[in-house]
């Protein structure tokens, strides 16, 4: 949770029909999604590597982690690219929407069930003009045991 004298500034985006929000300093740059290099037996929500600027980038479909059916690739797909700890990684996302500051009076507490992911990789959940924004800890779900056992595969 965001402390109560903070303003929290989150890059939004989507996958499929859902808002999420990532705090904005994990933020490398944002590239449109290009053809990766796949890895054997990776997988299949690690779609591959890329060579980013001389740094091999393991490359994350949010979308096959998160249990979406069949994503599509299109003009509006982009890659989050995040730099954790030092640790550079992609993410594939349906699209970017927006950079928003939001104070603690507007995120509220995770709810305790009914939300597909687990409430550890949840800050909390903002409304952002009648949108239900879900914010994620992408430092706490890019470390989870089975993302994080694969990333960790192809860092080496």
């Amino acid at each position: 949770m965001v402390d109560q004298e903070s303003i929290l500034e989150v890059l939004m985006f989507t996958l499929g029909g859902e808002h999420y929000g990532i705090n904005i300093l994990s933020v490398q740059e944002i590239r449109g999604y290009e053809q990766v290099t796949q890895i054997a037996n990776a997988p299949e929500y690690l779609k591959g590597i890329v060579n980013l600027r001389g740094i091999i980038v393991p490359i994350v479909d949010m979308r096959i982690w998160f249990g979406q059916l069949e994503p599509t690739y299109n003009q509006n797909t982009v890659v989050i690219v995040l730099n954790l700890e030092e640790r550079i990684i992609g993410m594939v996302v349906d699209s970017v929407s927006d950079v928003m500051a939001l104070d603690a009076g507007q995120i509220k507490e995770p709810p305790a069930m009914g939300v597909a992911m687990e409430a550890t990789f949840l800050l909390g959940v903002a409304t952002v003009d009648e949108l239900t924004v879900m914010l994620l800890s992408i430092d706490k779900l890019m470390a989870s045991v089975a993302l994080g056992n694969a990333i960790q595969q192809v860092s080496i």
